[in-house]
């Protein structure tokens, strides 16, 4: 098997995958000043992995639900959680550096090499928010309930970062060994647009008609860009000799309260004072390059 040939044909398969998508979020998001700069990380990202000799590649896909946690509901609340649930997609690519591409063999045994991978990701993820909970109970007939149960809102997210993965087992094992188990944990950091979306069903928010005292002044329809945490825990099946099957539980804290649209004064309503997260079970599938 021509293995050089073989990465080329997935790199530029890969490359249009990556573009493609790109564009979507580009069209939903509709700020075409983010397009340069996404391309400009696309372009490094790309450049890295075609300069990592020495190394084999992974690329794959993944997807599942986001449960994402913001100012909108009830914090630990069942309904708040399950309700306001989105999706997510995501490409994702990683360094093994247990094995050599260019030779077709196994790099020195190291513990690093043995049990750490680098993946890097571009994802995007969507989700439609409204208030649950108590306080918008249908037994409440007050002004600040309707107004409440009114306020829509939704945030697109789209991701670029890395994380490093620790496999408590050896990797060399779990490659050679079709049907075998590798679970990992992780670690990293992401880059991330989002653009929020805040409304209400009873008219213009952000007046005393449509919007409770604790929401005036605290709502925005401006996107912008946040850093954020990453890890997860996970494991993988191996399927076939160049090929896994991957499921991870992932938490994403954000450095913002924004990314919903909402952000009510933490000093008053201490409630909403931590910054938004999420959480996202995702299923993948991965093939190897090598």
């Amino acid at each position: 098997m021509n293995f050089s040939a073989t990465y080329r044909y997935f790199f530029l398969q890969l490359n249009d995958v990556f573009i493609y998508l790109l564009r979507i979020e580009l069209i939903v998001m509709q700020k075409p000043k983010y397009f340069s700069l996404l391309i400009l990380c696309f372009l490094v990202f790309t450049t890295s992995v075609k300069a990592q000799f020495g190394f084999s590649h992974e690329v794959g896909v993944i997807a599942g639900p986001v449960a994402f946690q913001s100012d909108y509901g009830v914090r630990g609340d069942f309904k708040t959680n399950s309700g306001n649930t989105g999706y997510g997609i995501g490409l994702i690519h990683y360094l093994n550096f247990s094995y050599k591409a260019e030779c077709n063999c196994y790099t020195p045994e190291t513990y690093f090499n043995d049990h750490f991978k680098l993946r890097s990701e571009l994802s995007y993820n969507k989700t439609e928010l409204q208030h649950f909970g108590k306080w918008v109970d249908k037994s409440r007939t007050s002004l600040i309930a309707n107004q409440l149960r009114g306020m829509r809102g939704s945030t697109s997210v789209t991701n670029i970062g890395m994380q490093l993965e620790y496999f408590p087992l050896s990797i060399r094992d779990f490659t050679s060994t079709i049907g075998s188990w590798a679970p990992f944990v992780s670690l990293g950091g992401q880059f991330s647009f989002y653009d929020p979306e805040a409304y209400s069903t009873l008219g213009e928010l952000d007046t005393p008609l449509t919007t409770p005292v604790k929401y005036l002044g605290a709502t925005t329809n401006q996107g912008g860009t946040v850093w954020s945490i990453v890890s997860s825990i996970g494991t993988r099946y191996k399927l076939t000799e160049l090929s896994d099957l991957m499921v991870d539980l992932r938490v994403q804290y954000y450095f913002s309260n924004w990314v919903d649209g909402l952000n009510p004064d933490p000093k008053v309503y201490t409630e909403n004072k931590a910054n938004d997260w999420n959480v996202w079970f995702n299923v993948g599938y991965i093939y190897y390059l090598q």
